[in-house]
């Protein structure tokens, strides 16, 4: 059995907390002990105690949401792991493995590359300091092997979906019936963090330019905002006026964080994801096995989940226009949109299987044990 510890960033449950612990569920039990690092209150702490994994506290920011100093977060990283004594460490984020990259040398360490962003040669010169970089896609893993990652230590495992929470769903009037909506109404998901790099202004946008063609569209908007900075609560608010002031207020709708995706999915009629960059977005991937087509823009990994015009309609970044036409061709074309979900979770099945993606981490980590 390998003794692993991962090192969690946030408190929060999103895409890489919710990757990670799919992967984990779907390892032999018996091949793997895991030891989580992190926030010790939120809905990562709640998840990992529903599920019985052993969770050692560590807090990366202050009760503000502000990063900690690395002189400060490092050290107290370091008896953590001198005391768990794990055959391997894993960081599950990016940040995090900037961080492992400081600590010595004295167990294995994985780093985990779910981002898409610039890095200095610093943070390059400390990600090459692990001993295996595992990107989510293979865009990922070219973005940062051409910022300088070294080739032979990166390597691409696809996050793994499992279809059944979503395949078992009963598709009856919850969501219309939860906000009140006619039986015919086209309900386009949007499933993020309320932040700039998601894209929800050019949704926005787009919906504005065929809100009248589409009388019965309708956009359920699901998350929140995490950032504190001024810029994204700025957005957040500009994004409700221009619906106000649109006068399609009755028309989308802010739901915040949830955690029944599955339902929700099993009564949109598309999901809409218009983010500027996108590692490899599990919200694409919840949508494929649970049969909701998707329109979504053409970035980083999601051509590798979904291919134009066969699974989904792909649409440049912060394009409204071209997003708009995507959006009312799937809205008004039930025949597209069977054939984009067929073709989807046929995809997924395939290539994002969560008991293959589980049996490659563990494989890593088990490379490294003792």
């Amino acid at each position: 059995m390998v003794r692993v510890a991962v090192l969690f960033e946030y408190p929060t449950l999103y895409g890489g907390e919710r990757s990670m612990l799919a992967a984990i569920e779907a390892m032999e039990p018996a091949a793997v002990e895991v030891v989580a690092i992190g926030p010790d209150q939120g809905l990562l702490a709640e998840a990992l105690s529903d599920r019985a994994i052993e969770h050692v506290g560590l807090q990366v920011f202050d009760d503000h949401m502000q990063r900690l100093p690395r002189d400060q977060i490092v050290p107290a990283l370091a008896e953590r792991v001198e005391s768990i004594q794990p055959d391997v460490l894993h960081a599950n984020s990016l940040s995090m493995s900037v961080l492992t990259g400081l600590l010595e040398p004295s167990v294995p360490r994985v780093g985990h590359l779910r981002d898409i962003i610039s890095l200095s040669k610093n943070a390059i010169r400390l990600l090459n300091n692990n001993d295996q970089l595992i990107a989510v896609s293979q865009a990922t893993r070219d973005y940062h092997v051409g910022q300088g990652l070294e080739p032979p230590r990166t390597r691409v495992i696809y996050n793994g979906i499992d279809g059944d929470a979503f395949r078992s769903v009963n598709k009856n009037r919850g969501l219309r019936g939860e906000l009140a909506l006619p039986d015919d109404a086209v309900i386009a998901l949007t499933v993020g963090q309320i932040g700039l790099r998601k894209g929800l202004d050019v949704v926005l946008d787009a919906f504005l330019a065929i809100a009248e063609k589409v009388p019965n569209l309708h956009f359920v908007m699901v998350g929140e905002r995490s950032s504190s900075k001024s810029e994204t609560i700025e957005y957040e608010a500009n994004l409700k006026n221009t619906a106000i002031e649109a006068g399609l207020e009755n028309r989308v709708h802010w739901l915040g964080y949830r955690q029944d995706v599955p339902n929700l999915m099993a009564n949109a009629t598309l999901l809409v994801h218009a983010a500027h960059q996108e590692p490899l977005g599990r919200v694409l991937l919840e949508a494929t096995v649970a049969g909701v087509p998707i329109v979504a823009t053409d970035v980083g990994g999601t051509s590798e989940i979904v291919q134009d015009n066969i699974s989904a309609r792909l649409v440049p970044k912060s394009d409204a226009s071209a997003l708009a036409i995507g959006i009312k061709e799937l809205a008004t074309n039930e025949q597209l949109r069977r054939k984009f979900a067929a073709a989807a979770r046929t995809r997924a099945a395939q290539v994002f299987n969560v008991k293959r993606s589980g049996e490659a981490l563990l494989e890593t980590w088990q490379s490294f044990a003792k």
